[in-house]
């Protein structure tokens, strides 16, 4: 047998030290760049929540909903400013909300943007203003109202859109046989001189909320294509029904239960559309252009990490930020794999079951992208997460 040098053995080794140390070294560097990976979401990109004003204007309105961040200044309001709607008055009664706030990001103070008269014949029914709410670039806000005599639904009328200068006076209301209490967050295309409007309208067929209400097949997705002269208030060249068949429920505990989320894709070829009684979102195809209803669209995704999805918005990833009504959790959902990526909590208050439990509605992503605002109804509060 013959045995290698002590030189040789060094060698040998030196080899193994040196594989070894490679070998570590690679792990090393392996698990650094896992570590270090590009997140698979926009929800992990986020790292606090930050509370920001409290909702309640000198009237005492509560239940805040809608939430619209100014695309530009206009009026009272700035570019970047964040609008939120309040959708109950006072005493806390549903439907009958009249005011809109105006967080300003730079002073962190808050103004009162509109006092809408509470008893505005122009609007069937008077106001409550719900999430329905969009800021045009020709700095018009629009708002649709959901509203109630006495916070019930067996005294609600169909409703409106009421279209505000940006000194916050009424200038003009939009009413239609195809708009029936414009409930969920509107997908808006603003091209300044004209806009697309997306609304949902939970209202057709629903009445009081006695026992167990039934559920109406009957809410919609309506398309408005606006016209916008200089000067003057948007009015309504062309309406079309693009989606219908969606279920909507009177509920005591918060009016209404329908189709509340609606979101664009990149390319605007695709409509999303979170179903809250199906627990589902789906997709409108050329929604821009068609010219007839599309029904509910086609399934996305459903269940799973949903607890009746309400208001959505589309991440700067292209993905869809969705808010649960029965927690406290924001879902973010890659629609194009149809895969729901997690969630996240944004409302840990103990106080519902389970926390956050009927907490979050209006959502809206930042100017930069790099994080968006929420409300926390319970508690009447403008809620920053990045």
């Amino acid at each position: 047998m013959t045995y290698p040098t002590r030189q040789a053995a060094r060698r040998t080794t030196g080899t193994a030290r040196a594989t070894l140390t490679a070998l570590l070294t690679f792990g090393a560097l392996f698990a650094a760049g896992a570590a270090h990976a590009e997140p698979k979401g926009f929800l992990e990109t986020l790292k606090h929540h930050e509370t920001l004003i409290n909702t309640v204007p000198d009237n005492g309105d509560q239940n805040p909903y809608a939430v619209v961040v100014a695309p530009v200044s206009a009026g009272t309001i700035k570019q970047g400013d964040v609008l939120v709607g309040n959708f109950n008055n006072a005493t806390n009664l549903q439907g009958t909300g009249s005011t809109i706030i105006n967080y300003h990001p730079d002073t962190k103070q808050m103004t009162t943007f509109a006092i809408v008269p509470r008893d505005l014949k122009a609007c069937p029914g008077g106001i409550g203003l719900s999430t329905a709410m969009t800021m045009l670039k020709s700095g018009w806000v629009i708002v649709g109202s959901t509203p109630s005599n006495d916070g019930t639904t067996g005294t609600k009328g169909a409703g409106c859109l009421i279209v505000l200068d940006s000194q916050g006076k009424v200038a003009s209301t939009i009413v239609s046989p195809n708009i029936n209490d414009p409930w969920g967050n509107m997908a808006v295309v603003d091209n300044g001189t004209s806009a697309t409007l997306f609304l949902s309208n939970a209202g057709f067929g629903v009445g009081g909320a006695d026992g167990t209400p039934p559920v109406f097949k009957q809410a919609t997705v309506l398309r408005l294509d606006l016209d916008i002269a200089q000067g003057k208030p948007p009015v309504v060249k062309k309406e079309t029904v693009v989606g219908s068949g969606f279920g909507a429920q009177a509920d005591k505990g918060v009016f209404l239960v329908g189709p509340t989320g609606l979101a664009l894709s990149k390319d605007q070829s695709l409509l999303y559309v979170s179903d809250a009684i199906g627990n589902r979102v789906t997709e409108i195809d050329e929604p821009m252009t068609r010219d007839s209803s599309a029904g509910v669209g086609r399934q996305v995704t459903a269940d799973g990490l949903l607890h009746r999805p309400l208001a959505m918005v589309t991440a700067p990833n292209g993905h869809l930020l969705v808010t649960n009504a029965l927690n406290g959790q924001v879902v973010e959902i890659d629609p194009v794999e149809g895969k729901q990526i997690y969630a996240r909590w944004i409302d840990t208050d103990k106080a519902q079951s389970p926390p956050g439990n009927g907490d979050l509605f209006g959502i809206a992503m930042t100017p930069e992208g790099d994080g968006f605002y929420y409300v926390q109804d319970d508690v009447n509060t403008l809620v920053l997460a990045k």
